[in-house]
């Protein structure tokens, strides 16, 4: 789960595109309805913190987890001001100093974790710091997107002070997702530095997933597809799930 390091700095530069504004409504309005309308939210897999300053500014009080450090540094250098507590940690061994309102994680953060013992960890640790009821709010990029849009496919980027080649491998039988990223860094000096970054995404289906959130001890609420609202279609790029805690497992006290 090594990733993010020299892409970090120019990450938000080629993420322009993301619709985080929508998202976050979209994510205040699930945390109103549950009547979580203020207190600890962490927001798991932060990257450079984008979603974790917007709910700031709207009145939680966030806590950001990443386990890359450069990662982590743009986003102290971006909500400069706010209270927000980032710490630097693997996903599948976060630890709080208790526990929190709410869980959100979104930019396919889950689909990092390629395992299915991987991802029942993970949920596991976040019912553990939930308070009870607590909501996780969660997206994954679909096996439809990685086999339709994806697939074998390159994507390239020129930017001012950065470029990027994006080579995408889909292995069918595993629903595994590689990305080879080269990226051209232009330096002070005005020179570009060449860097490489290897990364791999699991696709699940959405009967899998609600699964590991049974596994994980928490309660399937709903899904959804991201770009429409509605119920997921077998042509859904991106799906957001929703879960609640609902008590917790002995194994995470022993």
């Amino acid at each position: 789960m090594d990733a993010y390091t020299g892409f970090a700095g120019v990450y938000d530069r080629f993420m322009e595109d993301v619709p985080y504004e929508r998202w976050c409504s979209m994510i205040i309005n699930e945390l109103k309805m549950a009547s979580i309308e203020d207190g600890l939210v962490l927001d798991l897999g932060c990257g450079t913190g984008t979603l974790t300053g917007m709910l700031a500014a709207a009145g939680y009080d966030m806590i950001g987890v990443d386990g890359s450090e450069e990662m982590l540094m743009e986003a102290r250098e971006k909500t400069d001001g706010a209270d927000i507590l980032y710490l630097c940690q693997d996903m599948r061994e976060f630890e709080l100093y208790g526990t929190v309102r709410a869980v959100v994680s979104t930019c396919d953060t889950m689909n990092y974790l390629l395992t299915r013992s991987d991802f029942i960890q993970t949920v596991r640790l976040v019912n553990n710091y939930l308070d009870p009821g607590g909501l996780f709010i969660f997206d994954l990029n679909t096996l439809y997107k990685f086999r339709e849009l994806m697939g074998n496919t390159t994507i390239a980027e020129s930017g001012e002070d950065a470029s990027f080649i994006w080579d995408n491998f889909f292995d069918e039988e595993t629903g595994r997702n590689e990305y080879d990223l080269t990226l051209f860094i232009r330096q002070e000096n005005g020179l570009y530095e060449r860097q490489i970054e290897v990364h791999e995404e699991q696709g699940y289906t959405l009967e899998e997933v609600r699964n590991f959130l049974a596994a994980g001890g928490m309660e399937f609420v709903r899904v959804f597809d991201a770009d429409t609202g509605e119920e997921p279609t077998d042509t859904s790029e991106k799906v957001f799930f929703i879960a609640r805690e609902r008590g917790k497992l002995r194994e995470n006290h022993e």
